[in-house]
């Protein structure tokens, strides 16, 4: 079925579109599945790219709500105490984004990024869903809230780029 952009749009939003056109190569066929974009589960790219930058601010919110102090300058000098795997793989993924965006625009290739933050999303969710962040130990809560304070980061200014949004709560 032929379907206009403003249509498109409309149906499932302007951040699904744009991160579902942009997720194909322009040499790729665009077959773009509706139900997928407008639902609300981790197999929707955008909503779980969206979903773990929110699921960062709530760990944020929860920290707060504690009275859990963080002060990103003195965690950055506790980096050293990240050594568990999940740990390790998001801050090579975090390592690569540079490149990843160098790369997309001497190849004109926006699709890299998309994939790149859906790869990003999942070691940030494999890692939430493995460890807790706010533990007793003040140095390695401090570590790993820099760690997922740059996760976010990284998530927003991506999404940025490709004119999606990132919400702080969904």
């Amino acid at each position: 079925n032929f379907v206009t952009f403003e249509e498109l749009i409309r149906e499932v939003g302007v951040d699904a579109t744009r991160f579902f056109y942009l997720m194909r190569s322009n040499e790729q066929h665009l077959e773009f599945d509706l139900e997928l974009a407008r639902s609300q589960s981790n197999d929707n790219p955008v909503y779980y790219v969206q979903y773990a930058h929110a699921r960062i601010h709530s760990v944020f919110r929860q920290a707060a709500e504690r009275g859990i102090e963080w002060n990103r300058k003195q965690a950055l000098g506790k980096l050293e105490r990240l050594t568990e795997t999940h740990e390790k793989a998001l801050l090579a993924a975090l390592a690569r984004y540079p490149e990843v965006v160098n790369n997309c625009a001497l190849n004109s290739a926006p699709h890299t990024l998309t994939h790149y933050l859906r790869d990003t999303a999942d070691a940030l969710h494999s890692y939430y869903n493995a460890h807790a962040f706010l533990v007793d130990d003040a140095e390695l809560r401090d570590a790993r809230l820099a760690l997922v304070d740059a996760t976010g980061q990284v998530l927003r200014n991506g999404l940025g780029l490709i004119g999606v949004a990132a919400p702080e709560k969904m």
